[in-house]
């Protein structure tokens, strides 16, 4: 048996963000990023609405990109002074990851981090608040899914949390907020969301549930996001509904070694942190030529939906081709000593990263088994750029 969990609710459309002047409650507590969505205006219309809705609201902001251990548990600590019935998460992928994780402390403040690693281990949820997801970058798809990525910046490590009861109970998707969005971030965001899309439809656990979703967003990606990096925003609108599509494929099918790379090679070298969507984007090639000897067909299935003819094994190398050209032109490196990444130091660190990689929890569902080895080999491609051919 297998289960299909989505959002109760989704919102979504320009000005969607007025439905929560419509919602019930007494009081919500809003979780937010660095300060774009004050400068543009958002946070004082989601006060204005909830004031509408009868409803008081505290600010929890400041969560940092790739939300810390420490940050989830602060706010958990003012949620638990606050009592809050409504977790209201606002802005990119960092705010609303870490109030999924913040929610769980919230409820259960005797749990323990290390006891919520584990997939699909949490205790139930919505005992004392509701959640509501505002995206406000187009990639994550965390308003959809039952998953979280909180950093241990001590260990280096990346911890994907995977739960349904952290599915948010209501999604609004209004473009408006990723308007806001610098080219960089527009580029990064798409590149993770064609990520999803791809792992989800070669994944063990796909479904038809999910592959329709999955081809979708896939082709609305390669169709949306050059045109959305460039600044148009009717196309930043269409690649702000195609990343939610993935992430609805994703959460219910899972992901692959693309993310378990991603998350395990993050925070892990002091040249710098690798933003999560540029590194899936480096890493989406190499994997599928090695997923390929599992997974010819399914990747060729994504090759002819987008409009590639051939073999299967002819429209594998052009989907690879293909997404190698979109990294040139959204300016994303191909390589990891590209991105500036020391070879002393990758050589030094790369067998502990890929025992790493091996153990997290998306390596579970990727269509072909990989070892700590063959793990070892697949990074190293990734670093100077060579075919992957075992």
């Amino acid at each position: 048996m297998m289960r299909y969990t989505l959002p109760r609710d989704m919102y979504y459309g320009k000005g969607a963000l007025e439905q929560l002047k419509n919602i019930q409650g007494k009081k919500a507590i809003l979780v937010l990023g660095g300060g774009s969505m004050r400068k543009f205006g958002f946070v004082d219309k989601v006060v204005n609405y909830l004031t509408e809705a009868g409803i008081e609201t505290k600010l929890f902001e400041n969560v940092e990109p790739d939300p810390s251990v420490e940050t989830v548990m602060e706010g958990a600590r003012i949620m638990r002074e606050y009592n809050p019935d409504w977790i209201i998460a606002m802005g990119g992928g960092s705010p609303i990851d870490a109030a999924k994780a913040m929610w769980v402390f919230y409820e259960y403040p005797d749990t323990t981090f290390e006891s919520i690693i584990k997939p699909f281990s949490f205790p139930t949820l919505r005992q004392k608040a509701k959640f509501i997801a505002i995206p406000s970058t187009s990639g994550t798809a965390t308003e959809v899914t039952a998953f979280s990525v909180i950093t241990d910046y001590a260990k280096g490590v990346k911890y994907p949390l995977a739960d349904f009861n952290i599915t948010p109970d209501i999604a609004i998707v209004d473009p408006n907020l990723a308007e806001t969005m610098p080219k960089t971030l527009t580029a990064h965001t798409g590149m993770d969301a064609l990520t999803h899309a791809v792992e989800a439809y070669v994944s063990t656990l796909n479904s038809p549930f999910t592959d329709p979703l999955a081809l979708k967003a896939i082709q609305m990606v390669f169709e949306y996001l050059p045109a959305s990096y460039d600044g148009d925003m009717s196309a930043r609108e269409q690649m702000h509904y195609a990343q939610c599509l993935a992430g609805q494929a994703f959460s219910n099918a899972l992901l692959g070694i693309v993310h378990s790379m991603a998350h395990k090679t993050g925070a892990a070298f002091s040249t710098g942190h690798i933003p999560h969507g540029c590194a899936n984007a480096i890493y989406l090639p190499y994997v599928i030529k090695y997923n390929s000897k599992n997974a010819l067909g399914r990747y060729a299935e994504i090759a002819r939906g987008v409009g590639i003819t051939g073999t299967d094994a002819e429209c594998v190398d052009a989907l690879c081709k293909k997404i190698d050209d979109y990294n040139v032109q959204l300016s994303i490196p191909k390589t990891l000593k590209e991105f500036g990444v020391k070879e002393e130091e990758f050589l030094e660190k790369v067998a502990a990263i890929a025992e790493l990689a091996v153990g997290d929890a998306c390596t579970g569902s990727n269509p072909r088994p990989i070892t700590p080895q063959e793990m070892e080999k697949l990074l190293t491609c990734t670093y100077y750029g060579t075919e992957v051919n075992f």
